[in-house]
């Protein structure tokens, strides 16, 4: 049974006596702390939190579309008069659209349009306006008297007031939109979870459940008003599992001894059929504990797609290995120097690229990302002219691996680099150095410092070094500024780390490649502890190229 809000009828007023009442759908959840008035047609699965005010007192009629979340303390309001056009082809004072996340505080007032997949950050106010779909507003913005087009990104503190500066904005990246997309799914988690709890049959399951769990884990893994733990688990990789049944998908796990590790033979564990984190968890320590001694791994499984979305290694013949603290959910940005741990997959190996290459490769291909690759010689990557290798047209780890050994061979001496094609959006998501002149590029995870690649980098351009910066960001920045890109850095915390809620550390005005590795050296010195990344910029096309982490906690 769902917890309804204060839901009243419109009062009468010298311009509507029609005393109209909000209509809801059965299963959206209101809670009993907001305020509803008026003609509010509310779609399936909609989670309206404690303190919002959606009032058609004055505006009317509101629209609100299906799995779309309004979160504490958002207002919508509309003027008498004013109209938009909702999909419907019907008039409105406001239409918010379907997965459509209105964030903290947010100010939604009508005339005003907001389309199918937007994200309306903390205090952002949109009046007077059409909002297309698919875009981002991030924080405390102002949008008033114009129309966004579709997959715009707005910054933070943005005030877009006229139509100029609204075309000139910049597109929605791949991680906004997973970023967007994870809020969602965060929230149809919580309305469940609070119609179950407006539901005594179901609640009493649950504590049920929970009283089973105590019992039967013992000092294994137990879990305890909503937090999991795990003697023999990461946090991380907790995280990862927790994620993934948020999104729907389905976890399996496989294991190989080390002989066979090498040929990707892996073998299927038990399949695991929970219906909660705990019983997940669980789960998996039962293969880890039945497979002592060998490589595990965890992956999940997309039941609509019928594919992969991610591989993790949980633990080695020699213990456990605690999942990376640079978690993502799938098919976000991969940046060079960001893998999950694993030095094979039952898609390829390669004993000439490093285990980071390969997992990059499996990543693309679990996201639908084509895979190419680029070579130059030492006189022309300066100037950054690569020509393209031979087309890949391969859907396995292991062809593509084969591909890309052949460059390597067709073009020895050379630089070689891979490159993540997004197919829809016609951009790259990917390019990776994984042959240098003298030779394949060695694992992050080697154990060659960073002052010595920088050195035996500088020692082959003769142009600049770093103590602080890899081989692969001298490289990055190098051909940056070549390609007559601007330069950034962002940074952001562990904590916000996961939010993707980067703060800018401010542009970067170097001529000369010198003066641009001194100021990112800066910037790391300036926010040590933190992640830092390297921003590539297009000025012409107002879109970046090249988000790169450079330092880690």
């Amino acid at each position: 049974m769902a917890v309804r809000s204060i839901a009243e009828a419109a009062p009468p007023t010298p311009w509507s006596r029609n005393l109209a009442e909000p209509t809801i759908d059965p299963s959206a959840f209101l809670h009993s702390f907001s305020n509803i008035i008026g003609d509010v047609r509310i779609g399936a699965n909609v989670i309206v939190a404690p303190g919002t005010s959606i009032r058609a007192d004055e505006g009317t009629p509101f629209y609100i579309g299906e799995n779309t979340n309004i979160q504490d303390g958002v207002v919508i309001h509309g003027l008498e008069k004013g109209r938009v056009i909702g999909d419907d082809q019907q008039e409105y004072s406001v239409w918010v659209g379907e997965n459509t996340c209105l964030t903290h505080m947010a100010l939604i007032h009508g005339p005003c349009y907001v389309g199918d997949g937007c994200f309306i950050g903390f205090r952002s106010t949109v009046f007077n306006a059409r909002v297309g779909a698919g875009c981002i507003v991030m924080m405390h913005a102002l949008i008033q008297d114009v129309e966004i087009p579709p997959g715009k990104y707005v910054p933070s503190g943005a005030v877009i007031t006229n139509q100029q500066q609204a075309d000139r904005l910049p597109d929605v990246q791949a991680e906004d939109k997973e970023f967007a997309h994870h809020v969602v799914g965060i929230n149809q988690a919580l309305r469940a979870g609070y119609l179950c709890a407006a539901d005594s049959k179901c609640i009493r399951t649950i504590r049920d459940e929970l009283t089973k769990s105590y019992t039967s884990k013992g000092v294994n893994g137990f879990e305890r008003s909503g937090e999991v733990y795990s003697s023999s688990l990461g946090a991380e990789t907790v995280e990862q599992v927790r994620y993934l049944l948020e999104q729907g998908y389905k976890i399996g796990t496989e294991h190989v001894d080390g002989r066979r590790f090498r040929t990707g033979s892996w073998t299927s564990c038990k399949p695991i059929e929970a219906r909660s984190l705990g019983e997940a968890i669980a789960a998996l320590e039962g293969c880890l504990a039945d497979h002592s001694g060998e490589y595990v791994r965890l992956f999940g499984i997309d039941p609509k797609g019928r594919r992969r979305v991610l591989e993790t290694i949980i633990q080695r013949p020699d213990g456990v290995v605690q999942a990376p603290t640079s978690f993502k959910a799938p098919a976000a940005s991969y940046s060079s120097n960001g893998s999950y741990n694993g030095n094979g997959s039952s898609n390829g190996s390669s004993s000439r690229l490093s285990s980071e290459t390969v997992d990059q490769i499996r990543q693309l291909l679990a996201g639908g990302y084509r895979i190419g690759t680029e070579h130059v010689d030492e006189r022309r990557f300066r100037t950054g002219s690569w020509q393209s290798c031979k087309p890949i047209e391969a859907t396995s780890a292991g062809e593509v691996v084969a591909a890309l050994e052949d460059c390597m061979d067709n073009h020895q001496g050379e630089y070689v680099r891979l490159i993540g094609i997004d197919p829809k959006a016609k951009r790259r998501v990917l390019e990776s150095i994984i042959q240098r002149p003298n030779g394949p590029v060695a694992a992050s995870g080697s154990n060659k410092s960073a002052s010595t690649t920088a050195t035996s980098f500088a020692s082959t351009t003769a142009t600049a070094t770093s103590t602080k910066l890899s081989s692969e960001a001298v490289e990055q920045l190098q051909q940056l500024l070549a390609g007559g890109f601007k330069i950034s850095a962002e940074h952001v915390d562990q904590r916000r780390f996961r939010t993707g809620s980067w703060a800018s550390c401010g542009q970067i005005q170097a001529s000369s490649l010198q003066q641009a590795i001194a100021a990112l050296e800066g910037y790391l010195a300036e926010y040590e502890g933190e992640y830092v990344r390297l921003i590539g910029i297009d000025p012409k096309a107002k879109r970046r190229v090249l988000e790169l982490i450079i330092q880690r906690p």
